[in-house]
């Protein structure tokens, strides 16, 4: 049983501009985000998840992308620290779900910046960490001494992949699909080094978000859009599962976004 954190897109709408892809004169439709959501929630039933719901907040849009609350590790949280004003206020909700359902939460030292499951991401038993846009370098040290894992700094060079998660996605065998001139050289090489096997996304599916997707083993939920890597994945014995995340990808998200993966118990 997979255990996800969602939050329902009640109050999500394109109110400020932190990324590239968010504009105030294109707000998303909230009927159909919605619509969207629900069908991502659904999807992820089907496949066997159990979904736990966060409340929604009138005033914090972003909630909805659960996925940059922290990075959960065991029995362990490891809240957020956001860069933008505009996002702070979710993570006192953020570390009160977890409080309340038997999580030690940790904090980050003041001033380390470092944005959960949008720049943190595990392939096999390395941490990759995404830096430079969202997430700053100094905090992967705060990570590697408390968790004593090996964690992989990439440096993201592309603003509209902004987190790792965008343009980063491992895959269980150790292998992961990824858009390369997302990365600088460095990262480019260390990501060859400690992946298996590595997909890559063509550009036009990049931008599609193809890399932002949820990964249950075999199964693999993707925004649609992206036959490219879908025919590879398929290739590769994957099942690939495509939805529409238009209204998300509006603010710089789709299906991982949404998602935050919660050990279960």
């Amino acid at each position: 049983m997979r255990r996800l954190l969602l939050c329902p897109p009640d109050y999500y709408g394109i109110e400020y501009e932190i990324n590239p892809w968010m504009r105030r004169t294109r707000n998303a439709e909230p009927g159909l985000a919605c619509v969207q959501w629900k069908a991502l929630c659904d999807t992820l039933r089907t496949l066997g998840c159990q979904i736990d719901l966060l409340a929604p907040q009138p005033g914090l849009p972003d909630l909805v992308f659960t996925a940059n609350a922290g990075l959960v590790i065991g029995r362990r949280f490891i809240l957020s620290s956001f860069r933008h004003k505009e996002r702070r206020g979710e993570e006192g909700h953020f570390e009160r779900w977890f409080a309340e359902h038997g999580f030690e939460v940790v904090k980050l030292p003041p001033k380390l910046i470092f944005e959960g499951e949008g720049d943190g991401l595990f392939c096999g038993d390395v941490l990759f960490c995404g830096y430079r846009f969202r997430s700053d370098i100094q905090s992967h040290l705060f990570l590697t001494e408390l968790l004593h894992n090996l964690v992989v700094s990439v440096e993201l060079v592309d603003e509209r992949f902004y987190h790792l998660d965008t343009c980063f996605c491992p895959l269980p065998d150790g292998s992961a699909i990824w858009f390369p001139e997302a990365f600088d050289g460095y990262g480019q090489r260390a990501i060859r080094e400690h992946c298996a096997s590595l997909i890559e996304v063509a550009r036009e599916e990049a931008v599609h978000f193809a890399c932002n997707a949820i990964v249950l083993e075999r199964d693999i939920v993707l925004p649609d859009g992206c036959p490219g890597l879908c025919r590879l994945l398929d290739k590769a014995g994957y099942r690939t599962h495509e939805l529409p995340m238009n209204e998300f990808i509006k603010a710089g998200g789709a299906c991982k976004c949404l998602a935050l993966l919660v050990p279960a118990r």
